[in-house]
């Protein structure tokens, strides 16, 4: 029969105290119950014998969940799962890391099968799958009902402890005197209190018993550290929701205004400047070889949208909050709010073009108009015809399957498809692919396109005469845009996990337990720790009231260590 399931037949003590089923030390005088009290072991006093709400003999649904997780072999296995999950997240780059590249090929191009299985498994955005989270959702639970679990008996045994205890609980602990004296047992304990005081213990006696207690406040590092440990997986998880952190790496081509997503804040690279190393300056192992650049640095203002904000038919009306020369190491910062310098592209961006719609047959031109790549108009009137805009394409390219799809957000190569009609039209009227870029027109073969999309009675074509219709900015500063409002909290749980920690290692929780009764004394002491320490110091206080007593005499064969 097993220890447990022989207390939980006999929970009614010989002194007459009636405890909850469960209990393994009788809450009023710590007799052991049960068949194993006639044993010679040392007692189980984690929780001075009170029964934990995982222990119950026929749980329920919950009782069932409860004690999965209230399981620290369960919690063990959910830490080493979420360790091997955030070492497969390390082997090849996270697709956050990434700027301006397509995942889908990325990684078959540079790592081969491999990445290419890696991407498919979604090991490449592993922090922020289904299954990462879920584990740390997991071991949050684990932590909470652990903590309950332990820490509600716990201080139920150490609120509810009584002086006298049964002689069987005082001899099974790991530290054990027995013997006898001759004075009376309140004189006797009178004399072993201020002893016990010196050394820091509080102590508390009925007539021929006492007990002295200290550092009891060592018992809760434990459940300390859980506590800062949900703190911190919250803070976490927290990370996850919108508004409260952002790591990403965005274009700013100069000149213009660009909103950073998920944000009012818009931020506008007024000027891009970049300085080199001359030949004299360059370092001697990169002479002739590289072109380093010596100083990079954005004049960035931010703005804040005051109205207008979610509002895609108007324009938003934006407020200046500050502004600031960032350079690398040198970001700007606004209420949690950081833009810090990342790179660079000298490469000119396109930004608009006024192209005019003209008849290749007759030359006849209908008129220009605007056409911004990044915020197009939806319709647009030329002469007679109406063009209106079907599909924007900011990165031109085709997937597997041959349709035409955007590989990134930025204008390198643009497109535009749209429906012309008008006179000489059909009345459903005429697809027209546009790129505004001349290489993209020849790479692509925009007119090819556009003889199978309207035939052979094709004669509008979009066109643009000289580069003074042509708009594009010089450079593009990339940024990496960092909000972390929970890292306060992270921080928070850390520190009050450092002080579960000292509280657990410095400290040790000492008891001693003594009886005086038909001249006998019987001393019981127990901690949680440094048994070796523990026992010195109760025979350094037994000397004080001259009372000889051997270190290893007080050995109770518990194995003391």
């Amino acid at each position: 029969m097993s220890e447990r399931e022989a207390f939980i037949t006999n929970t009614k003590c010989e002194c007459g105290h009636q405890n909850p089923v469960g209990t393994v030390l009788c809450e009023a005088c710590g007799k052991p119950l049960g068949k194993e009290s006639d044993w010679g072991e040392n007692l189980e006093m984690r929780y001075d014998g009170v029964a934990r709400r995982s222990q119950r003999v026929n749980p329920g649904i919950i009782d069932r969940v409860w004690n999965f997780f209230s399981s620290v072999k369960i919690a063990i296995y959910l830490i080493v799962l979420t360790l091997i999950g955030s070492m497969l997240g390390t082997i090849f780059p996270q697709e956050s890391t990434f700027l301006n590249i397509d995942a889908s090929v990325y990684y078959k191009q540079e790592y081969g099968t491999a990445g290419y299985i890696y991407h498919k498994l979604g090991l490449s955005h592993t922090y922020e799958s289904w299954w990462f989270v879920t584990l740390l959702v997991m071991i949050g639970a684990s932590l909470v009902i652990c903590s309950l679990d332990r820490v509600l008996p716990l201080y139920k045994a150490l609120t509810r402890q009584k002086i006298r205890k049964h002689r069987q609980f005082l001899t099974r602990q790991k530290a054990v005197l027995v013997t006898e004296v001759q004075e009376e047992p309140e004189a006797w304990v009178t004399r072993v209190i201020q002893p016990m005081r010196k050394k820091g213990y509080r102590v508390k006696t009925d007539g021929g018993a006492l007990l002295a207690e200290k550092h009891r406040f060592s018992r809760w590092g434990p459940y300390v550290i859980h506590i800062g440990l949900i703190i911190f997986l919250l803070a976490v998880l927290a990370r996850g929701l919108p508004g409260l952190n952002m790591d990403q790496h965005l274009a700013f081509p100069q000149g213009e205004i660009t909103q950073i997503p998920d944000t009012t804040y818009y931020l506008k690279n007024e000027k891009f400047t970049v300085e080199f190393y001359t030949e004299e300056e360059m370092p001697e192992e990169f002479r002739g070889k590289k072109i380093l650049p010596k100083l990079f640095q954005t004049q960035a203002v931010l703005y804040e949208c005051t109205a207008d904000c979610g509002d895609p038919s108007k324009e938003p009306q934006l407020s200046e909050v500050t502004k600031h020369d960032i350079q690398v190491n040198s970001p700007l910062d606004y209420k949690g709010l950081k833009a810090y310098q990342f790179d660079y592209d000298l490469t000119p961006v396109l930004r608009s073009v006024q192209p005019e719609l003209k008849n290749s047959t007759t030359g006849e031109a209908y008129g220009k108009f605007k056409l911004d790549m990044k915020n197009p108009q939806r319709a647009i009137q030329a002469g007679p015809y109406t063009l209106t805009l079907k599909e924007k394409y900011m990165d031109f390219g085709l997937n597997e399957e041959g349709q035409p799809i955007s590989k990134s957000p930025y204008p390198n190569a643009p497109a535009f498809l749209f429906l012309i009609q008008g006179p000489d039209l059909p009345a459903e009227g005429q697809q027209y692919f546009y790129f505004p870029k001349q290489v993209d027109k020849a790479q692509f073969q925009q007119a090819a396109i556009n003889d199978k999309l309207g035939g052979s009675n094709r004669f509008l074509e979009l066109e643009v005469d000289n580069m003074s219709d042509v708009d594009f900015s010089e450079s593009t500063t990339y940024l990496n845009i960092r909000i972390d409002r929970a890292m306060p909290f992270v921080w928070l749980g850390a520190a009050i996990v450092m002080l579960g920690l000292v509280l657990g290692f410095y400290w040790q929780h000492r008891r001693i337990w003594l009886t005086v009764a038909n001249g006998e004394l019987i001393l019981g002491g127990h901690t949680n720790k440094n048994w070796f320490g523990f026992r010195r110091e109760i025979v350094s206080i037994l000397e004080k009231v001259d009372l000889v007593v051997d270190e290893k005499s007080l050995d109770n064969g518990g194995g003391l260590s």
